[in-house]
């Protein structure tokens, strides 16, 4: 092999080299219809949304690509990046960067500090989602909210289908940072909770109620943050929240009459035209009766005067008779 040929062989290599090394570092970009499609068909999915020309961005990427194979042997991942979605804002209320681990379509708002060994720990330890879903038929059951027994402490967000989208990412990290010491659920209020969300008093979502040895705190706090959450059912509820005793389940009498006055209570206005409706009707009716009783005055009124005229008919007839 000549000097040249040499040459050539050792440039192809360094462009390979540099090629693959390219590669190497970044992660493969898709578009929001790619990710889409990869959550409904594939297990797992870690997706990072970022923006160009960020720093913060470029920091989480490269941590990704130190864990990229692990995640791709432990989990058969796959592990991706969006830039400038319109889906971010679903994950994550601060938008870009935000790193998201897809589990069946579930998603889980990573929170923690960026750092490819506390990542990949974090997503290995929860591959399936933590958050229990409770019902009207189970709520009592697995809770034992009112008794205060044995099965520990549960911290409950409440929820319509509308915020359950938007939330979902972020509850399911707080169940991942609680799962070892509480359990995590979500109601959906408008559907097979609207028994449990009357015997709490929950007519407004989002609403997070921490259940404690029979007793229940209220998280009140604007802030729907990961650790602003955490830190409530951990220790914050001690210091901001008043606590209130678990109300024992409602009989099915006692749920009618609470959902009749709450929708009294919520619907003033008709309860209001109810009343017109009614007063109305009955100046109407009393005005028909008057009327009617007129008419019968002037029909009895008639019949007396034909009475009097058919006498008076009657009494000249006899008295010319009598002439």
């Amino acid at each position: 092999m000549n000097l040249s040929t040499e040459l050539l062989v050792l440039s192809i290599i360094c462009l390979l080299a540099g090629f693959s090394n390219s590669i190497t570092n970044s992660l493969e970009e898709i578009d929001d219809n790619e990710f889409i499609n990869l959550c409904a068909t594939e297990k797992y999915v870690v997706v990072l949304f970022s923006k160009p020309q960020c720093k913060e961005s470029a920091k989480i990427e490269h941590e990704l690509l130190n864990i990229r194979e692990d995640l791709v042997d432990s989990l058969n991942a796959w592990v991706v990046k969006i830039q400038n979605s319109n889906l971010v804002q679903i994950y994550s209320p601060s938008k870009e960067p935000a790193l998201v681990f897809m589990r069946h379509g579930v998603p889980l708002l990573y929170h923690g500090e960026v750092n490819d060994d506390l990542i990949l720990h974090t997503f290995r330890e929860n591959k399936e989602p933590v958050v229990r879903e409770l019902d009207d038929t189970n709520f009592e059951h697995l809770t034992q909210a009112s008794t205060g027994a044995t099965t520990g402490d549960w911290f409950v967000l409440f929820k319509t289908c509308v915020t359950s989208h938007r939330l979902t990412a972020r509850w399911e990290a707080v169940g991942a940072a609680l799962k070892t010491r509480m359990n995590v659920a979500r109601v959906n209020r408008l559907e097979g909770g609207t028994v449990t969300a009357r015997r709490f008093g929950v007519y407004t979502t989002p609403t997070f109620i921490f259940f404690r040895q029979g007793k229940m705190y209220r998280y009140t706090l604007t802030s729907h943050d990961v650790n602003a959450l955490v830190h409530f059912a951990t220790d914050g509820y001690r210091k901001i929240a008043k606590s209130e005793p678990v109300p024992v389940p409602k009989s099915p009498f006692d749920d009618l009459t609470q959902m009749i006055a709450d929708y009294i209570a919520e619907n003033n206005w008709i309860v209001a035209l109810g009343g017109l409706s009614i007063m109305v009707g009955f100046a109407l009716a009393l005005k028909f009766r008057k009327s009617l009783k007129n008419k019968e005055s002037k029909k009895t009124k008639k019949k007396d005067k034909s009475k009097l005229e058919d006498k008076s008919d009657k009494s000249e007839k006899n008295t010319k008779k009598s002439k």
